[in-house]
């Protein structure tokens, strides 16, 4: 049977910070539902999130509920490695993208998440001492296995990623990076131009950045704010951060950004954004306010 197609959710449901929500498994699989029901029915974890706790976090809320898993994309990401009470074994903070870890994470990673697949696994950090025929080794034998249907990188420069293409006999089929209104450095070192040649899909991490388009006191931020207000008034009324997301969404590579809040009400603005049809002139208006200098 062949493997379908990996379509993520225009928007992403991004589980970093699980642990930090207090919530327990009957509430975190009604959150999970609520989030299906807005149209993300894409998460994204790494075996790393909260210290090792968000998969497993994750994973109680879909044993609590097992028709969810049949109802969702489940995105994890391994290779860093780093000292903690619950990996007693490593000593220094690294990365390994030897098909031993890759392997040996995707496993563990299934059986945090009670799922007997994950439909994208991801390395997580470029590593130095990347063997790309190695990882393609790992990739092709969890393939295999069933065990996951779909690869991609995260945090790689254009040059690391072709390598890793040329090596892989499947394509892969996204890369998570940075982006947002107040970091433009996919848009211009070539990334995103890579992304769309290769029909790959953008994930965009930290797409508000990281909370730093609301500060106060930040020139840049200020000069970004107004003019997403300015854009979501001539629409209606949307608000800042929805504006902020049709940024990304506009973009002809198909950028899925990656929320990052528990709350509902935050999700539901969030997905608010796919109605927004910013035009040619709004995107340039943003685009100049976060460059501090108009166009040549």
């Amino acid at each position: 049977m062949s493997t379908p197609a990996f379509e993520p959710s225009p928007l992403i449901a991004g589980l970093w910070r699980l642990d930090t929500w207090g919530r327990d498994a009957a509430e975190s699989a009604a959150w999970i539902a609520a989030c299906v029901e807005l149209g993300l029915d894409t998460f994204d974890l790494a075996d790393i999130y909260g210290d090792h706790r968000c998969e497993e976090l994750f994973g109680a809320a879909l044993a609590r509920d097992p028709g969810l898993r049949e109802r969702l994309q489940l995105v994890s990401k391994c290779d860093i490695r780093f000292p903690s009470q619950r990996r007693p074994d490593v000593r220094v903070h690294h990365y390994d993208t030897s098909a031993a870890h890759i392997v040996a994470s995707a496993e563990r990673s299934l059986v945090n998440l009670h799922t007997e697949r994950l439909d994208v696994l991801l390395l997580h950090r470029a590593d130095p001492l990347m063997d790309a025929d190695e990882v393609a080794g790992a990739f092709e034998a969890l393939a295999r296995a069933g065990k996951v249907l779909h690869f991609g990188v995260s945090n790689f420069t254009p040059a690391q990623l072709d390598l890793l293409a040329a090596r892989t006999a499947m394509p892969l089929v996204t890369h998570q990076v940075e982006a947002s209104v107040l970091h433009l450095a996919p848009f211009l070192d070539g990334t995103l131009d890579q992304l769309q040649r290769l029909r790959m899909v953008p994930m965009a991490w930290s797409p508000l950045a990281g909370g730093r388009l609301f500060e106060r006191g930040d020139a840049r931020a200020e000069r970004v704010r107004a003019a997403l207000r300015a854009v979501g008034d001539e629409h209606g009324g949307a608000p800042l951060d929805a504006v902020a997301f049709a940024f990304l969404l506009r973009h002809p590579a198909g950028v899925r950004p990656i929320t990052g809040s528990g709350r509902l009400e935050r999700l539901r603005t969030a997905a608010a954004a796919r109605e927004l049809a910013l035009s040619r002139e709004d995107w340039f208006r943003i685009w100049t306010a976060s460059q501090g200098a108009p166009l040549r």
